[in-house]
């Protein structure tokens, strides 16, 4: 049930989390795997432009076409979706795994953290449209 514009972003948000969240869980079963290397997600800058684009903060100037044969602009140069990459920057140990089990354990803790503090969100707003609808039927 989409509410507002933002119920998008954060819906996004939420897939792109509970995908975090499965990564990380797959490098802590991997912790003695050798050579295996630790994956991450990025995905602000995704959802970034996705913001910008439902308030409209970055709009397309309008062109004009003079002539048929010209081409029409190009409205995105980005990806949008988000980037699965592996963490380059912990050290490796000597059977290739560079998985650390202290850094897995608190990227873990603060992607549930975020993960839920986006489904309280959620529920608020909800919850806000939910009464006003409630206080609307008994005006009647």
């Amino acid at each position: 049930m989409e509410t507002t514009k933002s119920s998008a972003i954060v819906e996004k948000a939420l897939d792109y989390r509970s995908l975090r969240q499965k990564l990380i869980s797959g490098n802590l079963a991997n912790v003695d795997t050798p050579f295996y290397r630790a994956r991450d997600i990025s995905f602000e800058n995704v959802l970034a432009k996705e913001a910008d684009k439902l308030a409209d903060i970055k709009k397309q100037p309008a062109f004009a076409k003079t002539h048929h044969m010209h081409m029409d602009p190009v409205t995105s140069n980005g990806s949008n979706q988000a980037e699965v990459f592996f963490r380059g920057t912990h050290t490796t140990r000597n059977d290739g795994n560079n998985v650390d089990l202290d850094i897995e354990s608190t990227e873990m803790s603060k992607n549930s953290m975020m993960y839920n503090a986006l489904i309280s969100a959620k529920k608020k707003s909800t919850m806000i449209f939910k009464s006003v609808i409630d206080a609307s039927s008994k005006v009647q």
